[in-house]
């Protein structure tokens, strides 16, 4: 999973536009076995860092004269820190990238294009087109997440509400929801929470028919009245108390809410699997289905790219690394450890290791997936829903306004990129 990263964009912007423009020629595929190399790899996720360190060493294997050094750096301080490393020309020679995060330093000559002619069609096509930039591919899928709806089995009993069928559909939600829903209890049917357009908005969004961003990246898609649609979804559950309020879900996430039996429903990624594996709550209680169908089918997909620095020292070695953790033997290694592998056809070990849920349903949702919405500078007008839409979620502006705004001051920001 990653998390938006929505603040310092203006001097993340500067930093790699001063660091721009550095680093040799291509790599290719030769790695000159006599040349001792030690490589970099930056990763942010303390839970996958033993299976990357794993990887690492399966790569020695065929590269004797190639270690890696597997850096950790945690998400809170990873882009912060990459920041510094990319301004003082230190980046790792590898390192992971996020969608939010692509384009702005695929665009600033930080990290290379992929020149080698790479079978791309063995990952998801949502996430070879998010790691593309001005006809360039850049990084190699890693691992990918869909979205759906975790719910509580025991809430959904005690309610005598049938469990979600795989094609049930926005009515079929809100209507669950109303009989989730139990304010002696504290109950609630689900939370609409606000900072997690992953997982809530920009689904319901693009099931409304609507959209965040036009596909050149040049206009916002706020203003369209099936837009307003995907956000009226959540705003209309905490009008109707179907949710806690924004106060409440920012004091108490959801996800706690979630795992203390006060939500019947949780919007989550496949990522949650190790969460809710381990919490002695929901570890027996919990089940997932897709999420329900407006207009259309979606769910957001996203995941996580390992890419080459413009500046390291050792291009033909980090390239080699990149090809090795973007093959089916890392996959297959990835499956069984981490989160669910890009490579297609190996993620049934994920699958298998947790056979008391439904986690088929994270793949199935490939077919009508959506790639995460960005530009070239995505946190600085995502910090833009941040500030408008709250408005609308404390209902203080109706959401019509809120989004009109937000398309306003989305598309000035979109101009200056």
């Amino acid at each position: 999973m990653w998390k938006s990263a929505r603040s310092g964009a203006a001097l993340l912007c500067a930093a790699l536009l001063a660091s721009a423009c550095g680093g040799g020629e291509q790599a290719g595929t030769d790695t000159q076995p006599e040349e001792r190399v030690k490589l970099s790899y930056g990763v942010w996720d303390a839970t996958q860092q033993a299976v990357m360190q794993e990887l690492a060493a399966e790569f020695t294997k065929t590269y004797p004269s190639i270690t890696v050094d597997v850096q950790l750096t945690p998400w809170v301080d990873y882009w912060t820190k990459m920041k510094a490393a990319v301004s003082g020309g230190a980046a790792p020679d590898v390192f992971w990238m996020n969608g939010p995060n692509f384009q702005l330093y695929a665009s600033n000559g930080v990290i290379r294009p992929i020149e080698e002619q790479v079978d791309t069609s063995v990952y998801p096509k949502p996430l070879v087109d998010l790691y593309t930039y001005e006809g360039k591919l850049y990084g190699l899928p890693k691992d990918m997440d869909t979205v759906g709806v975790w719910y509580n089995k025991t809430l959904f009993d005690a309610a005598k509400v049938k469990y979600p069928a795989d094609d049930w559909t926005w009515a079929d939600f809100k209507e669950a929801a109303a009989r989730l829903t139990d304010a002696k209890k504290g109950v609630y049917a689900v939370g609409a929470q606000l900072t997690s357009f992953q997982e809530y908005q920009y689904n319901t969004i693009y099931q409304a028919g609507g959209y965040v961003i036009s596909p050149d990246g040049k206009q916002s898609g706020y203003a369209d009245p099936k837009t307003i649609a995907g956000l009226k979804f959540w705003t209309d559950l905490i009008a109707a108390k179907q949710s806690p309020d924004l106060k409440t879900m920012t004091d108490t996430t959801p996800l706690q809410l979630f795992e203390a039996g006060k939500l019947a429903m949780y919007w989550g990624g496949s990522w949650n699997v190790a969460e809710f594996g381990k919490n002695d709550y929901t570890k027996d209680k919990v089940d997932v289905a897709p999420l329900p169908k407006g207009e259309k089918q979606a769910t957001i997909i996203h995941g996580v790219a390992n890419v080459v620095s413009a500046k390291t020292e050792h291009p033909a070695q980090a390239w080699a690394f990149v090809k090795f953790l973007g093959s089916k033997k890392a996959a297959e290694i990835l499956g069984k450890k981490g989160p669910i592998p890009a490579y297609n056809g190996t993620q049934q070990d994920w699958v298998k290791a947790h056979p008391e849920w439904k986690l088929q349903t994270f793949l199935d949702s490939v077919a009508y997936a959506v790639p995460y919405p960005v530009s070239k500078n995505t946190a600085a007008w995502q910090e833009a829903e941040l500030t408008h839409l709250t408005k609308a979620w404390t209902g203080e502006v109706p959401v019509e306004k809120a989004a009109a705004d937000l398309a306003a001051a989305m598309n000035d920001l979109l101009a200056k990129e």
